[in-house]
């Protein structure tokens, strides 16, 4: 077990197949009678729909059917409806209903408007450029700012102003008392630029219609396979969900993006149904995903921070517009819920005033990426703090040696209402402090200034909430005494299969090797809520101890009968069953295999052994970290190179040491990637300008140098196997770190902001405006 067991780097079992070409993904699914279907798109930000004419394209060679909104009124089926803070307790707001084609108005450049169904995809392909629509434009408004103003176009009349809904956190009364008596008083206006996840593998879905008994299986490349299914059957097709089979295999990467529950979800569905039950197969281009996957971040906020002549803070002030897009779509709403929850990040604050408005805008739809709203809370206050920083006097670090929430604090509530159990900030920003080498700067900034670089260093402190709802695991074994792992939670990337194996292997005994794992189909796992939110080893960990413990306690009277003891003698050890104080033992495989006679079982037990477990965030963890950045800018080009990054990680008892790091290092990437080179771009009328891989740019492996990693384990007190998160710590460690590291570097420059991403043709333009204005003083 030393070997497999909890903490062990036991390196992933599932990698064999997917370097090999052996995974088993969406688009590798070919049914019998398969179709094609291919999306048409508006080409307009914001239109009418006058007349949709699809006689041509019905008539072209191939073409099964050619879908609009006429005829998913006319089937009856249901929009999407997203989630809002009102059916959490909160206030109420605007549910923007989204059909699964719009048959009147269209408010994104993107808006599914018809589908087209033909023998091959080439022929569908085809046809879809034959359905002719008669669009009248309407005005458009594209950046969040401009959505909020007076005489603004107004995408939904339900909502005037353009706000879905707003949330606001804290005491503001308090609030402007502490700004009131303050010494020092900072504020900044940052921008957290619009990204996307750009997953490896795009979206993809099939659907099939079974006439014989009215039922619907579709593949669908989500991590959510469970809520996918309620959303298609609840919301679009109005079924039972037990009608609605989904299978959710290999997925190539998610992010949050791929959460499930999509317009081609739905249709690949009803469109089987409409061509007789034959199969209809979607795949996303590349082009269509950065048209039409939901995207992340797209904040404005403007914070500000109250010190007293120490350095102390004494209070926050956040006011955030959060662009939703046309439509409030998936878990939209946690993405403002958290960038003001997390605002006071891991520092004490006496007074905080959070507002967050969730403003919609004539372009994609937003919803969580990695991250969701976490980023965008500790970017706001690292930043606030490195320039409170300089108004006090301080260095970046002593002010925030300053403020830390202290070990001996914890548990500690914050003014934004939630209690952070654990936590040693302090000790973890000194151990990054050491793995950085944080004291040897100064000696390499003197030699990057002999080579004509400007060099300088950043920090980035975050906190987390990580973890949401509950879920359920099952233990089974079979007759030979094999043992499956039925996950709720999914996998795309995690490792599930190899962790929650090496769990199962320590508690029960059973060899790694005996273990197999089944998810992300919802006929053979009765239950799940999915992967997202860092949120499978605390609530799938958690629930998987609890039907490990079930699979003893039910295996333990079997074991007595079958040792001639009372179950009240009998201890399970090291994956066996003993008579206490003798060296009589069974083991677990055996005593399994006996639940399985086929004749002759006692009447008290049940034939086969499996057992459930469930377990709820309820309340969730708080993972957080330190992560510092050293980077070099060329004055004359204005090129940002990545010269050292280390990040020490609190994640709580650590599973596996090798997928966690693994974790980080991917997140650390995308946090890079937002802050050096990603955006989405549109132009004012709405038009996606960065819509390939040739103007939408992303880290490679040459942009990195070695990443510097450690974990910090500070055991979560809310779950008893003592986990944190990790999935999301380096895409919200790194932005504020890497800009941090910039600002420092242009420092004698007096440069003091520059806004995401910090590409080169930015930098370089704040050095020569920098430039130009000393120049002239």
């Amino acid at each position: 077990m030393q070997k497999f067991g909890i903490g062990q780097p036991v390196p992933r079992v599932e990698d064999p197949r997917f370097i090999t070409g052996r995974g088993r993904y969406v688009d590798d699914f070919d049914l019998p009678h398969q179709c094609y279907g291919v999306l048409v798109m508006s080409p307009h930000a914001h239109a009418r729909i006058k007349k949709i004419d699809t006689a041509k394209a019905k008539a072209a060679d191939g073409v099964l059917a050619v879908l609009t909104g006429a005829d998913v009124a006319a089937d009856k089926l249901g929009p999407l409806a997203p989630p809002m803070p009102e059916d959490m307790g909160g206030p109420k707001g605007f549910r923007t209903p989204r059909p699964i084609l719009e048959g009147t108005r269209v408010r994104a450049v993107g808006e599914r408007v018809a589908f087209v169904i033909a023998e091959t995809v080439n022929q569908a392909r085809s046809a879809a450029e034959l359905v002719e629509i008669d669009y009248e434009p309407l005005p458009a408004v594209i950046n969040v700012e401009d959505a909020v103003k007076p005489g603004a176009p107004v995408l939904w009349d339900e909502a005037p102003n353009n706000i879905s809904f707003t949330l606001a956190m804290g005491n503001k009364d308090a609030t402007e008392a502490a700004f009131a008596k303050a010494k020092h008083v900072v504020k900044l206006k940052l921008n957290n630029a619009r990204i996307t996840a750009n997953s490896i593998e795009p979206r993809a879905a099939i659907g099939q219609y079974h006439p014989e008994n009215d039922s619907y299986t579709l593949y669908s490349t989500t991590q959510n396979p469970h809520g996918t299914r309620s959303t298609v059957a609840g919301q679009v097709l109005k079924v039972a969900e037990t009608k609605v089979r989904v299978i959710s295999p290999d997925v190539g990467g998610g992010f949050g993006m791929k959460h499930g529950g999509y317009p081609e979800d739905a249709l690949v569905a009803w469109a089987s149904r409409r061509v007789g039950g034959r199969p209809v197969k979607w795949v996303s281009t590349r082009s269509e995903a950065l048209l039409a996957d939901s995207q992340g971040r797209d904040q404005i906020v403007t914070g500000e921070l109250a010190l007293d002549e120490k350095g102390k803070i004494l209070g926050l002030r956040v006011n955030a517009l959060h662009a939703m897009g046309s439509h409030v779509f998936g878990a939209a709403m946690v993405v403002p819920l958290f960038a003001i929850r997390l605002a006071p990040g891991v520092y004490q604050i006496p007074a905080v005033h959070a507002v967050a408005h969730a403003v919609l805008t004539n372009t994609i739809p937003l919803s969580p990426y990695r991250g969701a709203g976490r980023p965008e809370a500790a970017f706001l206050i690292e930043q606030l703090l490195d320039r409170a920083a300089k108004v006090v006097g301080v260095d970046v670090i002593e002010i925030r040696r300053r403020n830390f929430i202290p070990a001996s604090a914890m548990p500690h509530k914050i003014q934004t209402g939630i209690t952070y159990d654990s936590g040693d900030f302090a000790h973890v920003m000194d151990e990054c402090l050491h793995l950085a080498d944080w004291n040897g700067f100064t000696k390499r900034a003197a030699e990057s200034k002999k080579n004509g670089k400007l060099r300088g260093r950043g920090i980035g402190y975050f906190l987390e909430e990580a973890a949401v709802f509950n879920d359920r695991m099952v233990i089974r074994f079979d007759p030979s005494g094999m043992l499956t792992i039925l996950a709720g939670t999914h996998s795309h990337g995690q490792g599930h299969e190899t962790v929650y194996a090496q769990m199962v292997s320590e508690w029960l005994g059973v060899p790694f090797d005996n273990i197999r794992f089944v998810q992300g189909d919802t006929d053979a796992v009765p239950i799940g809520r999915g992967t997202y939110g860092s949120r499978s080893m605390q609530i799938g960990g958690n629930a998987l101890k609890r039907a490990a413990d079930g699979i003893i306690e039910k295996a333990k009277p079997m074991a007595a009968m079958m040792l001639e003891a009372a179950a009240g003698d009998i201890e399970f050890k090291d994956g066996a069953f003993r008579i206490v104080g003798t060296d009589r033992s069974l083991p677990l495989t055996a005593v399994a295999r006996a639940f399985y006679r086929p004749a002759m079982l006692p009447p008290q037990f049940d034939v086969g052994l499996e057992a459930s477990g469930t377990f709820a965030a309820e309340p969730p963890n708080y993972p957080n970290g330190c992560h510092l950045c050293e980077v070099e800018v060329d004055p004359e080009t204005g090129l940002v190179t990545l010269a050292r990054y280390a990040a020490v990680d609190d994640v709580g008892r650590v599973m596996n040491r090798l997928l966690c790091e693994g974790q980080v290092h991917g997140g650390v990437a995308q946090g890079v990637g937002q802050a050096l080179m990603e955006a989405i771009v549109f132009d004012a009328e709405g038009q996606l300008v960065t819509g390939s891989f040739q103007d939408y740019a992303m880290p490679r492996a040459e942009d990195f140098p070695d990443l510097a990693s450690e974990i910090a384990e500070v055991p979560s007190t809310t779950n008893p196997l003592g986990v944190k998160g990790a999935g999301e710590a380096g895409a919200t460690g790194a932005p504020p770190a890497v800009i941090g590291a910039i600002l420092d570097a242009l420092k004698p420059l007096g440069i003091e902001h520059i806004d995401m991403p910090a590409t080169p043709a930015r930098v370089w333009a704040a050095i020569n405006a920098s430039k130009t204005k000393m120049a002239a003083e």
